[in-house]
């Protein structure tokens, strides 16, 4: 089993920059290298949406949402257990809570993800 915890979230203007941390942990007998992770983001009202998602070694293809193309790029650290997702040119359309989960695939399909973390909170002001 795999705890995720999210952070870097906060109250930015529009045009600025954010990064986002997500950290595992558990006693699961496995390796973080072994899981899939992938970023989404949820507004009010709304659903669920992929921001984007990396393989279990971080090589390979790195794959993103259409809102997130080109302006947000996510990487991990398998030796300190961690996925971030950097943020640039944040717009108000980008405000949600942002999520990340672990899996066996990087699926754009949240209900392919195992294990997930409570959420970061993202504002962003015009």
């Amino acid at each position: 089993q795999v705890w995720l915890v999210e952070s870097g979230g906060g109250l930015v203007q529009a045009g600025d920059s954010l990064r986002l941390s997500c950290v595992a942990s558990g006693d699961t007998g496995r390796t973080f290298s072994r899981y899939a992770v992938g970023w989404f983001r949820q507004a009010p009202g709304q659903e669920r949406e992929f921001v984007a998602s990396i393989r279990r070694s971080g090589g390979g293809p790195l794959f993103y949402g259409a809102s997130a193309a080109g302006r947000f790029a996510i990487s991990r650290d398998n030796a300190k257990n961690t996925v971030t997702l950097q943020m640039k040119s944040l717009s108000p359309d980008d405000t949600a809570v942002y999520y990340c989960a672990a899996g066996d695939w990087p699926s754009s399909d949240h209900r392919n993800y195992t294990y997930w973390g409570q959420g970061t909170q993202v504002t962003v002001s015009s």
